[in-house]
Formats: structure tokens, C-alpha cells, sequence
């Protein structure tokens, strides 16, 4: 596995411990709250990672466009993807929300940048969104509400587009760091009146605040700066696949540490994200045949 896929899969690997660690926060909390406050800790801590390092935020000339799309892609996945899970159920919001991002990226990647994807990509993204699905309907029952839907396919949009802008940037030259500062910082700020305007009290408890630092260093921090660099080397339809890997992550942690029982539906799903992450991963081998017999070959 090449080391951009596995900085991607490890971020992944922390996007997929932020529901057990709210599983594990102070009751009553705001999931919308939650979510901004994890963005102020995270963007704080992107912006100082920035600022300290040699040259993360020298470069050419920030493209206004592209710094927009990624502010409100991070934005607006945040409020749709909560607002989804609150009216339509986890497992439709998930399933929707994570299984329809990939595919949107590789649309836009398509339309935006002539990439025109790949048949292993394809399949790939077919069989772990097929997981996905698995792994969030063997949580329980699953109810459709088409406006709870539709912010779901919104978050999903949300996602694939901050992808394809923070992608811009970094092919424009700009640092991994550079770039996570400038979305999360803004965004942060962006959602500061989500947080003020909802019920922040839980903050001043000390498992709360634990959660909000826990859920801006490794989930927000940390992963996505691992995302930045994968990205950097990748493109984005591909990107957005390996981070499927999240769920898996996500139901893993559930079965070990909040006891949740596995259902055969969740081991199947399980295992199909798993081979889509494999088909993705895995180098194809290449005809090398003739060129080591002509190594072989005496002079």
C-alpha cells in the first residue's frame, strides 16, 4: 500500500472515532453544538500547526473560489450531516450522506476536471458503499424522511466539494497545513453562532470538555491534516473513497467498547468495505516479464 492511500485510511481510522467518543461524552449535549465546537478546537489547533511550521503559509496567490467552496464545504457538512441524523435516523443519514460523497466527488472530478474515473475506482466505491449501507442498516430499523434525505445527499455534496477545493489548493502549491488552516480556521469561525446560540453549558463540565478537545485534536487535527497529504497525491474521487474506511472504524469501536452487538449484516458490510478498500489499495501488477528476462540476458 502506498503511503498517501495509508494516510488517508488512517485518517479515516480517526474520523471513525467521533461517534464512540460522544457515545462516551456527557449527556444532553447539541449534536450541531458538538460539532462546531469540535471545529474551534481542531481549526485552532490547524492554524497554530500552520503558523509554526517553516513555510506552511508562504505560497503563491490563494484562489478566492477555491478557499470559499472548501470554507462552506466543511460548513455545511457539519449542519446538514447533524440535522440529517436528527430527522431522518443514523442509518439513513450515514448510508446517504458518506456512501453519496464519493460518488458526487468522482462527478465533479469528472466534470470539473476532465478526470474521467477509472473502472476500479468504480467498483471499488460500489462494493463499500454497499457496505456502508450494511453497516448502518444493522443498527436497527431505518426510517425515510425525504427532507432528512436530502440533507444527507447535501452533507454528501458538501463533503465531495471541500475534497475537490482543498485539492485545488494543494495543486496550486499551497501546504497540507496551510490549506486545513484556512478551511477549519474560517469554518470554525463560520459555526462559532451555532455553538453560542445552542445550549454550550456542557462545556463547562469536565467531560465535556475532554470531548470537545478529543473530538478537535485526533478526529478534526489530526485526521484531516493526514487527509491533506494523502490528498496531495491523490485524487479526490479516490480519496473520498478510502475515507469509507470511516464506518468500519465506527462499528469496530462500537462492538469493543461500547459492547454493541454484531449483527451478520454488520460482519457482511464490514467485510465488503474491506474489499473495496483492498481493490483500491492494492497495486495492479504490472507486465514486467519482458524487462527482467532482458535483465537476465547476456550482453
Amino acid at each position: 500500500m502506498s503511503g498517501p492511500r495509508l494516510q488517508v485510511l488512517l485518517a479515516a481510522v480517526c474520523f471513525g472515532t467521533t461517534g464512540t467518543a460522544q457515545a462516551l461524552g456527557p449527556a444532553g449535549t447539541d449534536p450541531a453544538g458538538v460539532g462546531a465546537a469540535r471545529l474551534l478546537v481542531g481549526g485552532a489547533l490547524l492554524v497554530a500547526v500552520a503558523l509554526a511550521g517553516r513555510g506552511a503559509v508562504r505560497g503563491g496567490r490563494w484562489a478566492p473560489g477555491a478557499v470559499l467552496a472548501a470554507v462552506a464545504g466543511v460548513a455545511v457538512y457539519q449542519l446538514a450531516f447533524f440535522a440529517a441524523v436528527a430527522d431522518t435516523g443514523v442509518a439513513v443519514g450515514t448510508i446517504v450522506a458518506l456512501g453519496s460523497a464519493p460518488t458526487l466527488a468522482g462527478l465533479f472530478e469528472w466534470g470539473l476536471e476532465r478526470r474521467r474515473p477509472q473502472r476500479r475506482w468504480l467498483a471499488a466505491t460500489a462494493l463499500a458503499g454497499a457496505g456502508v449501507a450494511l453497516l448502518a442498516l444493522s443498527g436497527g430499523e431505518a426510517s425515510v424522511s425525504a427532507p432528512g434525505v436530502a440533507l444527507a445527499a447535501i452533507a454528501g455534496g458538501a463533503y465531495a466539494t471541500y475534497t475537490l477545493a482543498a485539492k485545488r489548493l494543494l495543486a496550486a502549491g499551497h501546504a497540507p497545513e496551510a490549506v486545513m488552516a484556512v478551511a477549519f480556521g474560517i469554518g470554525a469561525l463560520v459555526l462559532l453562532p451555532v455553538l453560542l446560540a445552542g445550549s454550550p453549558g456542557w462545556l463547562l463540565q469536565a467531560d465535556g470538555l475532554a470531548l470537545a478537545l478529543f473530538l478537535g485534536v485526533v478526529p478534526t487535527a489530526a485526521a484531516y491534516l493526514l487527509f491533506a497529504r494523502g490528498l496531495q497525491r491523490l485524487s479526490a474521487s479516490e480519496t473520498a473513497t478510502l475515507t469509507l474506511a470511516e464506518p468500519l472504524t465506527a462499528g469496530l469501536l462500537g462492538a469493543v467498547v461500547l459492547a454493541e452487538r454484531l449483527t451478520a449484516a454488520s460482519v457482511l458490510g464490514a467485510g465488503l468495505v474491506l474489499g473495496g478498500m483492498l481493490a483500491l489499495t492494492i497495486r495492479q501488477p504490472r507486465h514486467t516479464g519482458m524487462v527482467a528476462s532482458a535483465e537476465r540476458a547476456p550482453a
